[in-house]
């Protein structure tokens, strides 16, 4: 019943930070100025009245508290509007979310497997060669930018060992019959990207299981652990790792919160059809209802993984009460 009461309770305190998240979002937007003077600005071909016309089929030509309410209401019929450049912005994102989803869980999966040994062998051997070098290596990975990186494994992988496509989902349809499998030749788009995403998690979630799993093996129940004669292995994953997961928790769920923004830079880099390169376009070219969609989305994201990653903690660390 604690748990149930629990989730009310933060649900109802996410309805009001949600509700003043989008007013802000709504605002900054209209601040900027009219949002079709912006987007047509420097176009010759468009007169005023037309203008006019686009403003009166936006709704651009209402109250701006008239034109908040009505993007609210659609909003939570899940209808995000229509794009500048034409069709919903529902159907845009929607089109992205699955190649993001793709390269993110992917990517997130592959760096916490990697991560978490590497961090725990390297808390285990403190001071070590191996763990000066594994430290180094980590925070070299965080040094480096992921747009660099992204373009490295393109000039090597792509370009002059011709292993792998250098951008894009899918090759075209003859090529696709010359390779094969359809499914395979998505794999092999995937590749690069995949491994670039990995490598920017990588590093970060490999210090920061080090610096957990230090501070937790330094505790005293781990002492009285080690005293009673339970082994390593034991002590390692039954005890230390569970206490160090709650800093990761935290760095998954921030993850998760920003899902659907995709990798902005990674998809940009290697031309990949999700939520971050669409999320890129749009802004250059300043399509305000889709710059709203996304940003909602992440918003409606984070506050969710907020949640979960509450309750995980619980679970996780019973000392942690939901009263």
């Amino acid at each position: 019943m604690s748990l149930i009461k629990y989730l009310i309770r933060r649900s109802l305190y996410l309805i009001p930070v949600f509700l003043g998240i989008t007013l802000l979002v709504f605002s900054i937007e209209r601040l900027a100025g009219d949002p079709v003077q912006i987007a047509t600005f420097g176009n010759t071909h468009i007169t005023e009245d037309q203008r006019q016309r686009i403003r009166q089929y936006y709704g651009l030509d209402k109250p701006v508290y008239l034109q908040y309410l009505h993007w609210l209401s659609e909003l939570l019929v899940l209808n995000l509007g229509d794009s500048f450049g034409g069709g919903s912005v529902s159907n845009l994102v929607g089109q992205g979310i699955l190649a993001t989803l793709e390269l993110q869980l992917l990517g997130l999966f592959l760096s916490l497997v990697i991560a978490i040994p590497i961090g725990i062998y390297s808390a285990k051997r403190r001071y070590s060669v191996l763990d000066v070098t594994l430290s180094s290596s980590a925070l070299v990975g965080t040094s480096i930018p992921i747009s660099f990186m992204g373009i490295a494994f393109i000039l090597i992988f792509g370009y002059y060992l011709n292993l792998f496509p250098s951008g894009g989902a899918q090759s075209t349809i003859q090529s696709q019959y010359l390779y094969g499998n359809v499914i395979l030749d998505q794999l092999w788009h995937l590749t690069l990207p995949t491994l670039v995403y990995t490598f920017a998690i990588l590093a970060p979630v490999v210090l920061l299981v080090r610096s957990s799993m230090l501070e937790v093996l330094r505790q005293d129940y781990i002492l009285a652990a080690r005293a009673s004669g339970l082994g390593d292995r034991a002590i390692l994953y039954k005890h230390a790792l569970r206490n160090a997961l709650i800093p990761i928790v935290t760095y998954v769920g921030l993850y998760f919160g920003g899902l659907l923004a995709g990798a902005p830079v990674t998809e940009t880099v290697f031309n990949w059809p999700g939520v971050g390169a669409l999320f890129v376009v749009k802004t250059n070219v300043l399509d305000f209802p889709v710059i709203q969609g996304v940003v909602v989305l992440i918003t409606l994201m984070t506050l969710v993984a907020n949640l979960v990653t509450d309750l995980t903690y619980a679970y996780i660390d019973p000392r942690i009460r939901i009263d």
